[in-house]
């Protein structure tokens, strides 16, 4: 089985035979939600609803650019944003997943073909739960943030504990996935530099790139194989 090292990046719009093998070879992949297994960024889309989403969209787009810490830019959007227990199960109720095309039919060929599939996510579970619910993948396999509130309803904090409320988090969340389930193989997809930072020793073997909602440069650049759709992706798991 080809290792870490082994695996090529040149010319990273086509699979290489080793990115191939370690897919196929892989027991679980992890996925992204926001602009991956999602269209949106659902934190944007919280903080439109909420009236202040030109401010939280320029916060996103630094954090996902890598700019600034995730947690300081998690902290400082919640700040601004204030979101209510009522607020966020309003969200909820009037916006439905909006789902990237071809992932309910990439998640059945994966499931198909004895894979584990988990959501590890910079957003907030109250989002993801619907997301998930969607595509029959557990609670126990969702990574997330948790947003806090206070007895009265109002927002509170973040939950710090949460793998993925900190910079390096998805990473430390795919390793702690990877050790804790025995996955001797294990993909990453996503579309920013968190995503980006789980290939990694211990971490995800393999990582797919998605530019189909947004194109970032350091992760075109440095995923394994980058794609725009996931049609390509579900022929080498159904071909294998």
């Amino acid at each position: 089985m080809p290792d870490q090292k082994g695996v090529a990046k040149k010319n990273n719009r086509e699979p290489s035979e080793d990115v191939i093998a370690l897919i196929r070879s892989s027991s679980a992949v992890a996925f992204d939600v926001d602009s991956t297994v999602c269209v949106d960024e659902g934190i944007d889309e919280l903080a439109a609803f909420l009236g202040k989403g030109d401010e939280v969209a320029a916060m996103t787009a630094a954090a996902m650019g890598g700019g600034v810490s995730f947690r300081d830019a998690l902290e400082a959007r919640l700040q601004v944003m204030q979101p209510t227990r009522a607020s966020v199960d309003a969200f909820v109720k009037n916006n439905p997943p909006k789902l990237s095309p071809g992932i309910p039919e990439l998640f059945a060929s994966l499931r198909g073909a004895n894979k584990t599939v988990y959501l590890v996510s910079g957003g907030f579970r109250q989002m993801i739960a619907p997301v998930a619910a969607a595509l029959d993948v557990p609670p126990e396999n969702v990574f997330a943030n948790n947003i806090l509130f206070n007895d009265d309803g109002s927002y509170a904090s973040f939950d710090p504990t949460e793998f993925t409320s900190k910079a390096g988090g998805k990473a430390e969340a795919v390793k702690h996935v990877k050790a804790s389930k025995g996955h001797e193989v294990m993909a990453m997809v996503g579309d920013g530099a968190t995503d980006l930072e789980s290939r990694a020793p211990g971490g995800a073997d393999v990582f797919i790139g998605y530019g189909g909602a947004q194109v970032r440069k350091a992760v075109e650049e440095g995923a394994d194989w980058f794609v725009k759709d996931f049609t390509r992706f579900r022929e080498v798991v159904d071909d294998a």
